[in-house]
């Protein structure tokens, strides 16, 4: 009875978890299958294969959408707020773990209250062009470094329990100051949690389509993403054309996840369990 309950059980896990890979793949399906189509066709949302393949469509997009220039943005933006995000957050959650008083527990819940917090836009517009940033690359790079960095912190400080005290106490009997143990000893041990929320920063940021949006409004400036916007009008789409910039769009994202995904899942892992 007991192994018919557990075999039950395991087979309405397993029947769950084969519903929500097909909520993932069958989207994923048919924005494929569709950027193959002509512009009849595609609107149609179906997820038949196209009667005639118009591999043109990725040349259209390639030739109008300014993708290039769009990567380009993204790359700048991207590895800005990943450069301002790991030196904040890695010394954030170094002070916090290792000083542990009243003062760092009370920040480290300000950063916790940081990732359940909504972004508003407005106020966020007009203080960037009260502060002369507004429509400027180094402006969205504090943007994302403001979104991301409570996570990434919360990541990090966990990832930091692991890291004996013991190594600190000698390197500073052996005269290593507070800069030479942070630099030399916490952060290489720091790399596993590094490379994780790194690679979920360039997800995070490289994704974003509201940010670049409404805090760019200069489109030689407009990342990857924004490009959607050129083939959609008030009263006339060309889904074929939005589907194969999608796909152009996320290419580099879903390589860059499939080759490192075994660091993302074991930066995670070590996180929540050592902590």
């Amino acid at each position: 009875m007991i192994f018919t309950k557990a075999k039950m059980n395991k087979g309405i896990i397993q029947i769950l978890l084969i519903l929500l890979t097909l909520v993932v793949i069958i989207p994923f399906y048919m924005i494929v299958v569709n950027s193959f189509k002509d512009v009849n066709g595609a609107a149609q949302f179906k997820l038949t294969l196209p009667s005639e393949w118009k591999f043109e469509n990725y040349i259209t997009v390639f030739n109008s959408g300014k993708i290039v220039l769009g990567y380009a943005n993204s790359l700048i933006i991207s590895l800005g707020a990943l450069l301002v995000i790991n030196v904040f957050s890695s010394l954030a959650s170094f002070s916090i773990q290792r000083n542990n008083t009243r003062l760092t527990n009370m920040i480290y819940y300000l950063f916790i209250l940081g990732l359940v917090m909504p972004v508003a836009l407005i106020p966020t517009i007009k203080l960037m062009m009260g502060l002369h940033i507004h429509n400027t690359y180094h402006g969205m790079m504090m943007f994302y470094g403001a979104v991301l960095t409570p996570f990434t912190v919360f990541l990090m400080t966990g990832f930091m329990r692991a890291i004996p005290r013991e190594l600190d106490e000698s390197a500073i009997i052996e005269g290593c100051d507070a800069v030479r143990l942070f630099c030399s000893i916490i952060v290489p041990l720091m790399q596993p949690v590094i490379i994780t929320g790194s690679l979920l920063t360039i997800i995070n940021v490289w994704n974003d389509f509201t940010g670049p949006f409404y805090l760019l409004t200069d489109g030689s400036k407009w990342t990857v993403t924004v490009s959607v916007y050129k083939f959609a009008g008030q009263y006339n789409s060309n889904w074929n054309l939005i589907f194969a910039d999608i796909l152009m769009i996320i290419s580099p994202v879903l390589l860059l996840y499939f080759f490192l995904q075994k660091y993302i899942v074991e930066g995670m892992t070590a996180g929540a369990l050592k902590g």
